[in-house]
C-alpha cells in the first residue's frame, strides 16, 4: 500500500532525533486524541534488556490457550511495521486500512509538532488497542523503561523485567545499575512487579526502586524457579509445581522467558488451566530467535546440507546464550560454526563476538542495511580477529552465503546469522518467510 508507506516515511521526518526520551511530547499528543492510554483493557508492561519479545510471545500463547483475546505492542519490526500491532483474537497483524487511519489521525492531531516516530505510532497503537475488544495489552517498552513513550500508563496490571545488561548505554547508562534504574521507572504503587533472575547489581536496584514507589515484588530464583528434568521443564513458585514440555523455542533462555511468563500470569490470573500452560509453552513462536531456516530461499544459496540458524541478538549477554546454544548443537552433533554477522555502528560487537572464540571456526562480516547506523563490515570483521576469531568481509547476506557455498567442508557448516535485528530482518526478507 504505497500510501501507507509514504505516510510511514514522513512520520519518521518529523522529528530527526529518533531517539529522545522523553514523555511530554506523546502525553501532549495523546490528549490531542482523546487519551486513548486512558481506555485500554488490562495492560502488562514489560521492560528489559533480553528477553522481552520472547516472554511476551510465552504469555500470548498461554493467555490465547486459556481463550482470552490479546493485543500486543513490540519492537521494532522485522520486515513490515505491521508486525509491532496486533489485535485482539489470535492475535492478527494490524491491516493496511486501519493502520492508516490511526496513523493518520496522529499526524492531524500532532500538527507538525516535533514529535519521534516512535512516539507517534505508540499514539497510534494506543488508538488501534482503545478501539478494539480485548482481555489484555501486553506492552513492550521501546527504550528503557522511565522516558519510554509506552509508559504513560497510569495502572497496569502488573509490570515485569527480564534479563538487565548493558545496551543502548549512550542512552541508559554505562553499568547495570544504572540500566536497572532506567528499566525500573515502569513500576507503578501496589502494582505488582515481576522480576526475571537477575544479577546481584540489577536486582539491588529493582528491588529498592520498587520499594520507593511501593510496588510489591516477585522474584525470580527466590518466589519462583524453574528446571529441566528428563527433557521437561519444571516451574515451581509459592503455588506449586507445573511440570511443563519444553519450550518450542530453542534454548536455555528460553525456559527462563517461560519461567518468568508463567510467573507473572499464575499471580495474575491463579485461575488459569494447566493445559494453557502446557499449550502455551509449546506454541509459542517469536522470528529470529534462534529460527532454524529449514526452509525458504536462504538454504538454496548456503553450502548443501547446511544447518542455518537466526537470531537478531547483538549484545554481550545475547552473544553469551546463543554461544551456550551453538556449544549444546555442537553436543549433539559436530559441524564446523561460521558465523555471519553484522551490526549497527552504536552495538560493542566485539562483546558480543566474544563468547563464540574457540566455538565459531570463522566470522563472516557483512553491513547491514541501516542507513546511517550500520557498521561497516570491515569494523566487524575486526571485531571477530580481536576476538582471536578468523573473520571475512563480504557486500551482503546473499554474498556471505554464496562465499561459504564455493568452499569445500569436510561435513556440511553449521551457520548463525546473527548481530542484529535488522540483519535478522533482511534474511527473513531474503528467504521469503516474513513473521505473520
Amino acid at each position: 500500500m504505497d500510501s501507507l508507506n509514504a505516510l510511514l516515511s514522513r512520520l519518521f521526518t518529523l522529528h530527526r532525533n529518533t531517539i529522545e526520551l522523553s514523555l511530554g511530547r506523546i502525553e501532549r499528543l495523546l490528549a490531542a486524541l482523546g487519551s486513548p492510554e486512558a481506555r485500554l483493557p488490562p495492560v502488562i508492561h514489560v521492560a528489559g534488556t533480553n528477553g522481552k519479545g520472547s516472554t511476551i510471545a510465552f504469555m500470548r500463547a498461554i493467555l490465547e490457550a486459556a481463550g482470552k483475546r490479546v493485543h500486543v505492542y513490540t519492537s521494532p519490526h522485522l520486515v513490515r511495521f505491521h508486525e509491532r500491532i496486533r489485535l485482539g483474537t489470535h492475535g492478527r497483524l494490524v491491516g493496511d486500512t486501519e493502520l492508516f487511519a490511526a496513523l493518520t489521525a496522529c499526524e492531524t492531531a500532532n500538527a507538525g509538532q516535533p514529535i519521534t516516530f516512535f512516539e507517534v505510532t505508540t499514539a497510534a497503537a494506543f488508538k488501534l488497542f482503545s478501539e478494539h475488544p480485548a482481555d489484555y495489552l501486553l506492552l513492550e517498552t521501546g527504550l528503557g523503561g522511565r522516558y519510554d513513550a509506552t509508559n504513560v500508563i497510569a495502572r497496569p496490571a502488573a509490570t515485569v523485567i527480564t534479563p538487565i545488561s548493558i545496551d543502548h548505554p549512550e542512552f541508559l547508562g554505562a553499568t547495570v545499575d544504572k540500566i536497572a534504574y532506567e528499566k525500573a521507572g515502569i513500576f507503578k504503587a501496589d502494582t505488582l512487579a515481576i522480576l526475571s533472575t537477575q544479577e546481584d547489581a540489577a536486582l539491588a536496584v529493582l528491588e529498592r526502586e520498587a520499594r520507593r514507589v511501593g510496588a510489591p515484588v516477585i522474584a525470580g530464583g527466590r518466589d519462583y524457579d524453574s528446571r529441566e528434568e528428563n527433557g521437561r521443564l519444571v516451574f515451581e513458585d509459592s503455588r506449586g509445581l507445573l511440570d511443563l514440555p519444553p519450550p518450542h523455542l530453542i534454548g536455555r533462555h528460553q525456559h527462563q522467558n517461560a519461567a518468568t511468563a508463567i510467573a507473572a500470569l499464575r499471580a495474575i490470573e491463579p485461575h488459569l488451566a494447566a493445559s494453557a500452560f502446557e499449550d502455551g509453552v509449546i506454541g509459542a513462536q517469536w522470528p529470529a530467535r534462534l529460527q532454524n531456516l529449514a526452509k525458504g530461499h536462504v538454504g538454496t544459496i548456503a553450502p548443501e546440507g547446511s544447518e542455518i540458524w537466526l537470531d537478531g541478538g547483538h549484545n554481550e549477554d545475547a552473544g553469551r546464550v546463543l554461544a551456550q546454544s551453538m556449544a549444546e548443537l555442537e553436543d549433539k552433533r559436530q559441524r564446523p560454526l561460521v558465523i555471519i554477522c553484522g551490526s549497527l555502528a552504536s552495538k560493542d560487537t566485539g562483546a558480543f563476538l566474544r563468547a563464540f572464540k574457540g566455538l565459531a571456526q570463522e566470522v563472516v562480516a557483512v553491513p547491514v542495511n541501516a542507513d546511517q547506523y550500520a557498521k561497516p563490515a570491515a569494523e566487524v570483521a575486526a571485531a571477530a580477529t580481536a576476538n582471536g576469531i578468523p573473520a571475512a568481509s563480504c557486500g551482503s547476506v546473499k554474498a556471505a552465503l554464496a562465499y561459504l557455498a564455493a568452499r569445500n567442508w569436510p561435513a556440511p557448516p553449521r551457520i548463525l546469522i546473527a548481530g542484529s535485528l535488522y540483519l535478522a530482518g533482511e534474511v527473513l526478507a531474503l528467504n521469503g518467510t516474513p513473521p505473520n
